[in-house]
């Protein structure tokens, strides 16, 4: 088993709804989502695939899984940071995001840094 504390990632997500690309009457809710990828461990790590479970208000699951972050496969130094933007699109204007990212450790070890679950939801509108 690896040393815990040698390889440790700290993910930090943020959500926001994208109205303009939206279309609440055909079902079509967007979300952009950013997130922060630090290396709090001991030895340089590559981000080399994810594994996303997006769940809408209706429970169903869509699971993506796919090489890299927006194309890239950042390599992280211990106390380096990565920051990328992507998006997602829900039928419903609620849901949920996580999963995981597979990393490989500069000695070859692999592991996972878990994606916490974050919210995306539609602002509650006006009247």
């Amino acid at each position: 088993m690896p040393d815990p504390s040698k390889y440790r990632i700290e993910v930090d997500p943020v959500a926001q709804f994208i109205p303009d690309q939206s279309s609440p009457e055909d079902g079509r809710y967007l979300f952009a989502y950013t997130i922060t990828i630090r290396n709090v461990g001991a030895v340089p790590a590559q981000l080399v695939s994810r594994h996303w479970i997006i769940t809408d208000a209706h429970d169903t699951v869509q699971e993506v899984r796919g090489l890299g972050v927006v194309g890239k496969q950042p390599l992280l130094k211990p106390g380096e940071s990565f920051q990328y933007t992507s998006g997602s699109q829900l039928g419903t204007p609620v849901g949920t995001m996580k999963g995981a990212y597979q990393m490989v450790a500069e000695d070859g070890t692999h592991f996972e840094a878990q994606i916490p679950e974050f919210t995306l939801a539609m602002p509650r509108m006006l009247h």
